[in-house]
């Protein structure tokens, strides 16, 4: 039997962090599988630099990225380059992977040339379309495209049950964010922290969502700002997202305070180091708070809808929002009473123990089994 021709479609740093451990499962086993990855470059050099992380690159660059670009211009150069590539290799399969741009782009043009899709991180929802913007949308509309559904939860597949997705195309995995994480965490330890950021005791802080932007990212620097002046000696982590709209809202509202360092973006290594050593996590990143989750460190959901309830139903999240008030109170009474931070500071396996890519691939070569 021939190895099935996978390819992965990644265009963000997320991606790249969760179909790493795919990839390399799967140029395991050569006899099995020929997987190329292809970069369409909505996230530039970050995407690189992450894969450089798993000693992974790109065989193929689609060079999406322009000036001042909107989602239209990445949906459509996306799907024209892909949609290009894709005649010209015919791939069994295209892997996409959560709820980008180029997840929907990946998963349109698969279908326009009648390649399978195999959706990674299937079935999260929030139930508002507009929340997030526009990821609720494009994993939507992906799951209307894809032949299999890799679910990272037992809720995941009760969402895409509900959306009338058959039930044999739905395979539970667990999140291949905790493999990458687990993987991670192991080399960490052979290599000990160099940057004195690494002290633990600060409050780590990422925010970047195309919804935060404007008035929602000022009110959480300005919640930021005002956990500074209330604890003393507290001291706030921010590395920085690319996007020229974040930092100028950062560095405005934070800039100069020397107690908030304000950083480029992480290594993915590093990132995991600056959230074992943090005290508390405030984010609005969806992957974060699998992160966090599996680490068991306290985090502060910066949005109004969470589409990962399970780290809220563990206890390890709590969803505020981006009310100035509200962010300052929530975490200031983590910062206040440890008894209430410990009582959050609990790992949990709800997105699985680590198994998810093998858990994919096994889905992959029994389905092409049965239609052989």
């Amino acid at each position: 039997m021939p190895p099935l021709r996978l390819a992965a479609v990644i265009g963000t740093r997320p991606e790249a962090i969760k179909l790493a451990p795919v990839i390399l499962a799967a140029r395991a086993r050569p006899a099995q599988y020929e997987i190329e990855i292809v970069r369409t470059g909505q996230h530039g050099e970050l995407v690189d630099a992450m894969l450089s992380e798993f000693d992974l690159e790109a065989d193929v660059d689609l060079h999406v990225m322009q000036r001042d670009q909107d989602l239209a211009h990445v949906l459509a150069e996306s799907v024209r380059g892909l949609s290009e590539l894709f005649a010209r290799t015919r791939p069994d399969w295209v892997i996409v992977q959560g709820d980008t741009t180029t997840t929907l782009a990946g998963a349109l043009s698969a279908f326009y040339n009648h390649a399978r899709v195999g959706h990674v991180e299937a079935g999260l929802r929030t139930g508002d379309r507009t929340s997030p913007f526009p990821e609720e949308a494009n994993r939507s509309l992906t799951a209307r495209l894809a032949d299999l559904h890799f679910a990272p939860t037992e809720g995941a597949r009760r969402n895409l049950l509900r959306e009338g997705i058959e039930p044999a195309a739905i395979v539970v995995t667990g999140n291949t964010v905790v493999d990458a994480l687990l993987g991670t965490c192991r080399r960490n330890a052979d290599t000990p922290a160099r940057d004195e950021r690494a002290a633990p005791g600060y409050v780590l802080v990422t925010a970047h969502r195309r919804e935060s932007h404007g008035e929602a990212l000022s009110r959480i620097c300005d919640a930021v700002r005002e956990l500074l002046e209330r604890h003393p000696c507290t001291r706030v982590w921010i590395p920085m997202h690319p996007s020229p709209r974040v930092r100028e809202v950062i560095v405005s509202r934070l800039g100069g305070h020397d107690r908030a360092v304000l950083t480029e973006p992480l290594g993915y290594a590093a990132f995991v180091r600056a959230v074992q050593g943090a005290t508390l996590v405030l984010t609005d990143s969806g992957g974060v708070q699998e992160e966090c989750a599996a680490l068991g460190k306290p985090v502060l959901v910066l949005r109004e809808h969470t589409e990962r309830p399970e780290c809220v139903d563990a206890g390890v999240a709590r969803v505020v929002g981006t009310s100035s008030d509200a962010i300052v109170a929530a975490a200031s009474r983590l910062l206040d009473h440890p008894p209430s931070r410990d009582a959050m500071a609990h790992a949990t396996a709800a997105f699985g123990v680590g198994d998810a890519a093998e858990r994919i691939l096994a889905a992959l070569s029994e389905e092409a089994g049965r239609r052989r």
